[in-house]
């Protein structure tokens, strides 16, 4: 709360200070009426690339564009009033440059509101964190499986299994040194997510990276049960609205083709009807 008595939103140095005490609590959020109802639960809200899959029904994140991602940032900073609000950036947006890279972040936060970006990669986008970092930009890091380089991993796979254990630990140490505020673990095996967090001075957020990350975050519509043409492993349905949602448009079908929708309570005579405090309806 702020010396106005105003909520004051969560900052990346808040985040970054919750280094090894109560766990970060994060969810995607691509609309706002989710984003009001991620605010008050959460500790950061991504708008991740993953609206790609989930919103627009494409069959990887790598056809988001930035104009998608700042559309949807600009919806989901309507929602919000105290957490941290991170966007991804996406495919093609960030790998060129350094130059590049600060051009399209900056782009960003000036037109959605966020306070910081996310981008994948690790001891290649090191260099790219620092260039960010060294100009007012906050960088969320991501490692381990980057759905941006699915391509070149063959698929979805679990990363870091075996001698693999050395690239990504070294992913991220170098993001970390490179100056981000935090760093996603996706789809890691627990013994190398623990030791990464152990090693790491700043929070490490999992997917798929067990109980030893500093905190974790899934896919708001998969958790929630809305999305279901790709469930991994590591997501736990919380809620199963899919097909709540289904049931209820059936309802809503049946009614309106046997003429029981609209009853009479949701039809407009032809003279206002006055209710109590003198209202028409």
């Amino acid at each position: 709360m702020s010396a106005t008595g105003q909520t004051r939103a969560l900052t990346p140095p808040d985040i970054a200070a919750r280094k090894g005490k109560a766990p970060l609590v994060c969810l995607t959020a691509y609309t706002t009426p989710i984003a009001k109802l991620v605010d008050p639960h959460c500790d950061v809200v991504l708008v991740g690339d993953s609206v790609g899959m989930v919103l627009h029904g494409l069959p990887s994140t790598l056809g988001v564009t930035l104009d998608m991602m700042i559309m949807h940032g600009k919806a989901v900073r309507r929602g919000l009033e105290r957490v941290l609000m991170v966007v991804d950036m996406p495919f093609g947006s960030y790998e060129a440059s350094p130059e590049q890279a600060f051009r399209n972040a900056a782009r960003v936060m000036a037109e959605t509101g966020s306070a910081a970006v996310k981008l994948e990669g690790g001891e290649a986008m090191a260099e790219t964190i620092r260039f960010l970092v060294g100009r007012g930009i906050p960088v969320m890091a991501h490692v381990g499986l980057t759905p941006q380089a699915v391509n070149a991993f063959g698929g979805y796979r679990v990363q870091g299994r075996g001698e693999d254990a050395k690239r990504i630990r070294c992913d991220a140490l170098a993001v970390a040194e490179a100056g981000a505020f935090s760093v996603v673990l996706e789809k890691v095996p627990e013994p190398l997510a623990r030791r990464i967090t152990e090693e790491l001075s700043i929070p490490t957020i999992g997917i798929g990276a067990s109980l030893a990350c500093d905190g974790q975050i899934l896919v708001v519509d998969d958790m929630l049960g809305l999305f279901s043409d790709f469930r991994p492993k590591f997501v736990k349905r919380y809620a199963d609205l899919g097909q709540a949602a289904s049931a209820a448009i059936a309802a809503y079908a049946q009614e309106v083709r046997e003429r029981r929708f609209p009853a009479a309570e949701h039809v407009f005579g032809d003279k206002p009807k006055t209710v109590s405090g003198g209202e028409a309806a």
